[in-house]
């Protein structure tokens, strides 16, 4: 133990190697409901690349495992730390490099936050789309989960914006893929295999991104329905629309009422319609015309009475951006109820109405609640679980994850793998598909030092 502390002392100085009562309990675990913390043998806090390489050189040399961590934001324990590995957190390498206005790029290191980078691009007429709901996230962790968010209906996730990385190997080699340019037909593209590999493959520590101009001129349509079947089979038609959506958000009556509350947010909604609405639809158009915006908020508020919608409200601005905040919030207000673990599962968004009939089906079967919102417009569905008893809840996330799965979907939409999610994961992968990463895993961490534990399962490690 001293000799290693001693190792990465000499690599980052005294002061940003931390053991024992100096790890602050935030080092200790992210934001996954399920994860009990855990103490790393020592948290190590560079400063540059030549550092974070004579960290990793040192734990390949002495076979520790090593954990990277952003903001600790993550929702599956994907920064959980291991507690004879070390935590390199990246709470120096907070840098924003070179925001490139021609070529609409930013180069930024893997500390920055999502609301470091806004605030920079703001004055410059610039965003970064991505928006997967905490302003406090970290580029970084956003890369190792390729986290989605709302904005994804029009913009895409997390990878659709990376454009090169450079990133330290288990043996502190540094390696460089892509550059500022767009595409690419020049070998394998290392930069999209990194992009959601959760720290498994290598430690990034600079990122390349691409940026759009930002839109200034944005209206929020809010349309309750009488079930949430209907909400989910209005998704493909305004899709279809040519409207071009920035945000397409369902939210059920309890979620709804949840947030609301939690934000203290009145939006208005007579009594009766209230009274008469099981789920919601929040749809946000932005542009750069107010005119073009305009006929696009009457050209949806006519679909969405046609199909079905109880009513249709454009809120005034501020009670639009307010509610796209409680909803950002949903997690949190959830956590406050006691809800007891998450699902962001994904699949096509035309399979939504019978997924969500099949999990209603199994929470009334087991006696949970189920309760959510989430980003019906690329089938990302966020469930907030309320059943205590952890069998009976594991048993019931089986069958939900299957579901998704038999409807062509996924485990994870955007929050990852990590350790949560792990059993669930494996029982649904195709083993094809897993052996395949577990040998890509091999070349590039063939010690299996980095993220032990997470994303591939037993197997997946020699350390």
């Amino acid at each position: 133990m001293t000799d290693v502390l001693a190792q990465l002392r000499k690599a980052v100085g005294d002061p940003f190697v931390l053991s024992g009562a100096q790890v602050h309990a935030d080092y200790t675990h992210d934001e996954a409901m399920t994860a009990r913390p855990v103490m790393p043998r020592a948290v190590v806090l560079p400063a540059s690349t030549r550092e974070v390489a004579e960290i990793l050189r040192t734990a390949s040399q002495m076979r520790i495992p090593v954990v990277a961590r952003g903001s600790g934001t993550g929702l599956s324990g994907g920064c959980l730390p291991r507690p004879d590995g070390i935590l390199i957190a990246f709470d120096r390498m907070r840098t924003i490099k070179e925001v490139d206005r021609e070529n609409q790029v930013a180069v930024v290191e893997p500390g920055v936050t999502l609301e470091d980078l806004d605030g920079a691009l703001a004055p410059l007429g610039l965003v970064y789309p991505v928006a997967p709901g905490e302003a406090g996230a970290s580029l970084g962790g956003n890369v190792a989960t390729n986290a989605g968010g709302m904005r994804a209906v029009r913009y895409g996730v997390t990878r659709h914006h990376v454009l090169g990385l450079e990133v330290v190997l288990a043996d502190g080699t540094v390696m460089r893929t892509g550059g500022k340019f767009v595409k690419s037909s020049s070998g394998y593209d290392l930069t999209q295999l990194l992009v959601g590999s959760e720290g498994t493959l290598a430690i990034t520590t600079e990122i390349t991104l691409k940026l759009h101009p930002r839109l200034v001129e944005s209206a929020t349509l809010l349309a309750p329905f009488s079930t949430l079947a209907e909400v989910a089979q209005a998704v493909p038609p305004i899709v279809g629309s040519g409207v071009d959506p920035s945000i397409l958000e369902y939210i059920d009556v309890l979620a709804m009422g949840g947030i609301t509350a939690s934000a203290g947010l009145d939006l208005g909604i007579p009594e009766e319609i209230k009274a008469a609405a099981l789920a919601y639809l929040v749809v946000v158009l932005d542009g750069m015309d107010p005119v073009r915006v305009e006929e696009d908020v009457a050209a949806l508020g006519t679909l969405l009475s046609t199909l079905g919608a109880l009513d249709v409200y454009v809120l005034p601005s501020g009670a639009g951006s307010a509610l796209i905040s409680a909803r950002e919030r949903a997690f949190f207000v959830s956590k406050a109820a006691g809800a007891d673990d998450i699902v962001d599962a994904v699949l096509p968004r035309a399979g939504i109405p019978a997924y969500l009939a099949r999990v209603a089906d199994l929470a009334g079967r087991d006696g949970a609640l189920i309760t959510g919102c989430g980003h019906v417009g690329d089938g990302n569905v966020h469930l907030s679980v309320f059943q205590p008893d952890e069998d009976r809840r594991h048993a019931l996330l089986d069958e939900i994850y299957a579901t998704a799965i038999a409807a062509g979907g996924a485990v994870s939409g955007e929050h990852g793998i990590g350790t949560e999610k792990l059993s669930y994961f494996l029982d649904t992968v195709d083993t094809v598909n897993l052996d395949l990463m577990r040998s890509i895993k091999a070349v590039f961490d063939p010690l299996g030092i980095l993220g032990p534990g997470r994303l591939l399962g037993a197997g997946e490690e020699t350390a």
